[in-house]
């Protein structure tokens, strides 16, 4: 299948047109909406059905070396990505320090959205993947946060607060709710194993592509609103920053996963959480970590410009380039 015939399979796929349609609703301005209560029900179902299945599939393998090492590189990819994006604006743009800080450390971290989207693609493809993946997603989280607060040190002003420690940032990261339902869902998955994931089967994942379906008509209404929003917050340098980073992030992740030996599918998943760019995680720590940045800016850019690039472009082209070169 060539990259055309894949994107144009994605673009029609349910999922990536449900979101289309909540993006165009937002900047009509319809008055379409889910509930709050509901948006937070389908992110706790698709958190749980991925890291279950994850859970399980690390039960069949067992703990490995390799998985250890797969782990290890999130991690490390998860740190170093800040430094390399902080790098990049103070070249493109005139944000502040402490603000470039703050947009290196959203795309240093994973956005489980683009995650599950992209794994729900490979499903619907039919293209297995290493099921550790979900563990190396929980991980990749809190470093680039760590990795942030250490470059934004020394252009704060010692009227910004109390500066939270590292150990406090990793405390505030895991125990957001996305991370406890994930790693939760994966140990009861790891523990329970064939036998329990056929136990929920018919709720955890014959009906995982309507929910996400729903969900990412959810995530359109909410880019839509944030970009009608923020809009006045971009610059052409930051737009530019918003689709580069991405791709740049990506081949870093294709780098990795073939060092690591993992499958096409499996390389597509780590080229597609490094290319993501947090909106929930990482705002909520820097709101106590970096009280003095702008969070309009990272926000803006990673749900409003980044996370609708990888849905329509980037896990198709991730995906294509995946199958090229892995094994």
């Amino acid at each position: 299948m060539t990259l055309a015939q894949l994107a144009l399979q994605n673009l029609v796929s349910p999922m990536v047109m449900f979101f289309i349609i909540g993006l165009v609703a937002a900047l009509l301005r319809s008055d379409l909406s889910v509930p709050d209560a509901v948006s937070k029900l389908l992110s706790i179902y698709l958190l749980m059905a991925i890291g279950f299945r994850g859970g399980a599939e690390v039960a069949h393998q067992g703990v490995t070396l390799h998985l250890l090492a797969t782990i290890g590189a999130g991690i490390a990819l998860s740190f170093a990505t800040p430094y390399v994006a902080y790098a990049l604006l103070k070249r493109m743009s005139r944000l502040e320090p402490v603000d470039a800080a703050a947009v290196a450390a959203h795309y240093g971290s994973i956005s489980a959205v683009t995650f599950a989207a992209v794994t729900g693609t490979l499903v619907q493809l039919g293209m297995p993947f290493e099921g550790s993946l979900v563990a190396v997603a929980a991980a990749m989280e809190a470093p680039a946060i760590v990795a942030a607060l250490n470059i934004a040190r020394p252009h704060r002003q010692p009227a910004a607060g109390p500066q939270l420690a590292p150990q406090g940032v990793m405390r505030e990261v895991l125990a957001n709710g996305s991370i406890v339902v994930l790693v939760g869902a994966f140990v009861v998955g790891a523990v329970t194993g064939e036998r329990g994931l056929t136990m929920v089967k018919p709720f955890l994942v014959d009906l995982f592509p309507g929910f996400l379906c729903l969900f990412l008509l959810d995530m359109g209404l909410l880019a839509g609103r944030g970009l009608e929003k923020g809009r006045k917050y971009l610059t052409h340098a930051l737009g530019a920053f918003a689709i580069l980073m991405p791709l740049l992030s990506a081949a870093a992740g294709a780098a990795t996963a073939l060092a690591l030996g993992l499958s096409p599918g499996g390389t597509a998943v780590l080229m597609t959480l490094a290319a993501s760019a947090s909106y929930i995680a990482v705002p909520a720590a820097l709101r106590l970590a970096l009280p003095e940045a702008n969070g309009a800016i990272p926000l803006t850019m990673s749900l409003g410009l980044t996370f609708p690039f990888n849905l329509v472009i980037g896990i198709p082209l991730y995906i294509a380039v995946a199958n090229m070169i892995a094994k």
